[in-house]
């Protein structure tokens, strides 16, 4: 099967925009939502590794809205808009039941959708982004880098902030550097970018940490019902790995794997190895 971009790229119209998706593969669905970022969109995240989940699953790569060609949702905050999208999403393609990954963002986004439509999720993997800092600093290193893209964009900027997502700085070629450039660079992805990551933006965040209920966020996770398989990067500087303990311990299913020498794109950095734990989690006999 041709697992091309231009092959699998699909549009979908719901009520808040246009969603862009790749779809490849048969058998029952696997959505897998990509992280944040300047440039980033879901093929970015997880193009290479299309191939390995579509021999086993009907794969859905969406792009989540204001990220690559997806449409932006006016007004909040990107990562809160983007569950109900998703929601959407599945009930305009008859999805009722689906396994997800989720890098970082796409993580936070699952586990969302896994709080407020229970029915929906069957179980997912997130790569890093759930939690919150135990023993590190708040925000990340990796944090504030993208918060000085953001504010002062530039194409240093971008390299800094790139190389404090791996632990193998030759991942970082020329070529990802330009195309992420160049894709940071447009107007309205920035503007959306600085909606999330600038310094004021991040202030506003970590000072609402609490729900509107008194209830701190992450006491939430205990309500999480289905299997969890949080896969980690030991040298993650983004989101680094003892942000998992709190929710290892507190979600009820939930397993802890930590891959050495890697940092926060463990499904890039440790391709093999993620895509081997990952399917051996996903296809794990309810």
């Amino acid at each position: 099967m041709d697992l091309s971009y231009e092959a699998t790229s699909r549009t979908l119209k719901i009520d808040t925009g246009t969603l862009h998706y790749h779809v490849a593969g048969s058998g029952e669905p696997l959505i897998l939502l990509h992280g944040s970022g300047p440039g980033v969109s879901g093929w970015s995240n997880f193009g290479n590794n299309l191939p390995a989940f579509a021999a086993h699953f009907r794969c859905y790569i969406v792009d989540l809205p204001g990220f690559g060609a997806s449409e932006a949702i006016e007004g909040g905050h990107p990562m809160m808009s983007s569950p109900g999208a998703i929601v959407a999403f599945c009930a305009a393609l008859g999805i009722t039941r689906a396994r997800f990954v989720g890098n970082s963002m796409g993580g936070g986004v699952a586990m969302m959708i896994a709080l407020a439509n229970p029915d929906l999720v069957e179980r997912f993997v997130s790569i890093g982004g759930i939690g919150i800092n135990i023993f590190s600093p708040m925000p990340p290193e990796g944090i504030r880098l993208l918060a000085d893209f953001t504010e002062s964009p530039s194409r240093e900027a971008l390299v800094r902030w790139l190389h404090s997502m791996v632990y193998d700085r030759s991942i970082i070629t020329e070529a990802l550097i330009e195309e992420r450039f160049e894709s940071a660079m447009r107007p309205e992805i920035l503007a959306w970018s600085r909606k999330m990551y600038s310094h004021e933006a991040l202030a506003t965040i970590y000072a609402n940490l609490t729900g509107a209920n008194g209830t701190p966020l992450w006491a939430n996770l205990a309500r999480i019902r289905c299997p969890v398989l949080l896969a980690w990067g030991r040298d993650d500087r983004v989101t680094p790995v003892d942000m998992g303990l709190l929710p290892m311990r507190l979600i009820p299913r939930c397993e802890l794997h930590t891959f050495y020498d890697c940092g926060h794109w463990a499904m890039i950095e440790r391709k093999a190895e993620f895509e081997s734990t990952a399917l051996a989690f996903l296809q794990r006999p309810a």
